[in-house]
């Protein structure tokens, strides 16, 4: 692996920001370069934290279900049963989250809406970024005929709105289960990453890299995904964080509907559409599905942000005062250090001159070279 040099000609770079950028990742492999980029964005290193551990808790605390095959949790509680209500469903150490109006524990309907959620976020984000990421590269490297069949049929997904398709798909897909429902979604949400694909092929085609290849003999698959893609990263991994946020809020408004998910499953936007009634009353009901949709997104964005800081080569860090501070007093440092050995040199040198000796070998050598060369005369007359 080679490791990205930054550029010192830009503008807003000075030479000893770049080098100080330079020093931090010499030596170091790619993967080696984008883990220590990503792990410096506090934000996504947070975000990454929090998320991990909704994903844990969620899937931990009320078990799983796959049809007829159910894993337990470690809470007392599932989504499923009804135990009376407790004080009139107000939170309690019983039921942390509360109850809803028919006694359900609510921390276990949120925490299966959560799961539901997160298999949405995933499914939509890997069908959608592989179809928009084939067809944006298809089209902007071939280009001709091949741009604008797959660029008209394109403009057709678009043209319909995306909450009338999630309704329908609702409707048909909504009581087979959040699975078959982000898989249709998936098939209608690639538009956006498909059209800012391709504009980025477009300009990366003309790179002198992709000629390169091509005197090398590379393929046509070969540079679209060995070369080109690699150098697109930064704007699928952002536009792919956006389209899996957004894969949770469409969710969670057509629950909210009653076109998502169906009971007797439940979803984060379903818990907030049955309970409406008591937002006055119990808006307790409403804080905790709401406090977990929002962090989920939130996260997935500031993930996104991070990787993109990682992955793209032509984001460049521009280094703190304190560090920049310690790289000048070390160039600094080593100046003086240089200074005061060539004073050295020149005393040891003087004080040799002094007494009639020879400073050193080297100054010998030209002297020799020159007898050598026949330049010495008493050695001629001899």
């Amino acid at each position: 692996m080679t490791t990205n040099i930054p550029q010192t000609n830009e503008p807003h770079l000075t030479d000893a920001e770049a080098n100080l950028e330079l020093k931090e990742v010499e030596g170091l492999s790619q993967a080696q370069i984008v883990r220590k980029r990503f792990f410096r964005h506090g934000g996504a290193v947070v975000s990454m934290i929090v998320l991990s551990l909704i994903v844990l808790l969620a899937f931990t605390s009320v078990g799983l279900s796959f049809g007829n095959i159910r894993i337990p949790g470690w809470w007392q509680w599932d989504w499923t049963q009804n135990p009376r209500p407790v004080n009139g469903g107000v939170p309690s150490w019983e039921h942390p989250f509360g109850q809803d109006d028919i006694g359900k524990d609510l921390f276990a309907l949120v925490m299966r809406g959560t799961q539901q959620s997160l298999m949405v976020m995933v499914m939509v984000g890997i069908i959608g970024a592989t179809i928009g990421i084939v067809i944006g590269a298809l089209s902007g490297f071939f280009r001709g005929w091949v741009d604008s069949v797959l660029m008209r049929f394109t403009d057709v997904i678009i043209t319909i709105p995306f909450i009338v398709i999630g309704a329908v798909i609702g409707v048909t897909f909504g009581k087979l289960g959040a699975f078959v429902l982000a898989l249709v979604l998936g098939l209608f949400s690639w538009t956006g990453l498909a059209r800012l694909v391709r504009g980025e092929f477009l300009t990366l085609r003309e790179r002198e890299f992709v000629d390169a290849a091509r005197v090398a003999g590379a393929s046509n698959g070969r540079i679209i995904f060995k070369h080109i893609l690699p150098n697109a990263m930064g704007v699928i991994i952002v536009n792919t964080t956006l389209l899996m946020a957004g894969a949770i809020l469409a969710e969670t408004a057509l629950s909210f509907l009653g076109y998502g998910v169906q009971a007797p499953d439940t979803s984060l936007g379903l818990i907030i559409s049955q309970n409406q009634q008591a937002f006055q009353t119990r808006p307790w009901l409403f804080w905790w599905p709401g406090i977990f949709i929002i962090t989920i997104a939130l996260c997935i964005n500031f993930i996104g942000d991070g990787l993109r800081d990682a992955f793209d080569p032509r984001q460049k860090r521009m280094p703190s005062e304190r560090a920049m501070r310690k790289s000048d007093t070390a160039a600094a440092d080593a100046a003086a250090l240089r200074g005061a050995e060539a004073e050295d040199e020149a005393r040891a040198a003087a004080i040799a001159s002094a007494h009639g000796q020879s400073p050193s070998p080297d100054a010998q050598a030209p002297r020799v070279a020159g007898d050598m060369a026949g330049d010495n005369p008493d050695r001629d007359r001899d």
